[in-house]
């Protein structure tokens, strides 16, 4: 469903300020797996998700999403395939616009049409329906602007709005790092849902290392532009939080050694 080839992203090439941010990056997602990502600040999680989303071009290598090369594919051209949900609550969703019409702009993301004639009553009966099973109230609120909503709600909103047109990848930005523990809880036990009713391809950057060991079947650790460790299976199940740090600790020391000797060399 998603491949990466070799990814490398430098940025101010041949500058003073050169800064590698992605160093030959390989990964491959299957259909309907969910991978947590973490790693430090600066460690390139992301930018890999910008190079996924197509906000730049990678300097190298390939982007594969459901067996299409979309490496040269603009933001905009992307759009149909990938949904994003970001950390800050207030990006993702128009503020001035209403519910009805956030959710109509995301239903016809791929399709030339605009709101003014895309909200109809049929599509208000589907987003009441949609809405609904949240438990949030926002079915009964289709006419009021987004800029009205607390920040779980919003969240939950650009939520449903970036799986609303059955997108074949979603990046989940630390997309519950900016609510309170209580609302964090129930956006991921949507996410969840919402992830295996329609069994969604998904990357998921938390900081949270319980967080990233609770959720989907896979984590992949990133430093340095690079990934440093990958792991799924009986092992991740059996994985505690301070044996990832020290598994990050002792391979993170490697890279760096690996990085001394070839700039010694």
């Amino acid at each position: 469903m998603l491949r990466l080839n070799d990814i490398h992203q430098t940025f101010h090439t041949g500058e003073i300020n050169e800064v590698r941010a992605l160093r030959g990056i390989d990964l491959e997602l299957l259909p309907g797996q969910l991978v947590t990502v973490i790693g430090s600040n600066g460690a390139g999680k992301s930018t890999l998700f910008n190079a996924i989303a197509g906000v730049f071009a990678p300097s190298q290598g390939q982007i594969v999403i459901d067996g299409v090369d979309v490496t040269t594919w603009s933001e905009h051209r992307r759009a149909a395939l990938i949904g994003r949900v970001f950390q800050d609550p207030l990006l993702g969703t128009a503020a001035s616009m209403t519910i009805a019409q956030n959710l109509t702009l995301a239903s016809l993301r791929s399709q030339r049409l605009g709101w003014r004639t895309g909200v109809t009553p049929t599509r208000r009966q589907e987003f009441h329906d949609l809405l609904a099973p949240l438990g949030l109230g926002l079915e009964t609120r289709l006419d009021s602007r987004v800029s009205l909503l607390s920040g779980g709600q919003r969240q939950a909103l650009t939520l449903v709005m970036a799986t609303l047109a059955n997108p074949k990848i979603v990046l989940l930005d630390e997309h519950t790092a900016a609510l309170d523990p209580a609302t964090a809880a129930r956006i991921l036990t949507l996410t969840s849902q919402f992830i295996e009713h329609q069994q969604l391809t998904t990357l998921m950057i938390t900081h949270n290392m319980q967080q990233a060991l609770a959720n989907g079947d896979r984590t992949l650790m990133m430093d340095g532009g690079r990934i440093v460790l990958d792991i799924s299976g009986a092992e991740r199940q059996q994985m505690t939080v301070q044996g990832l740090i020290d598994r990050f600790s002792q391979v993170r020391h490697s890279a760096l050694v690996e990085d001394e000797l070839l700039l010694a060399s």
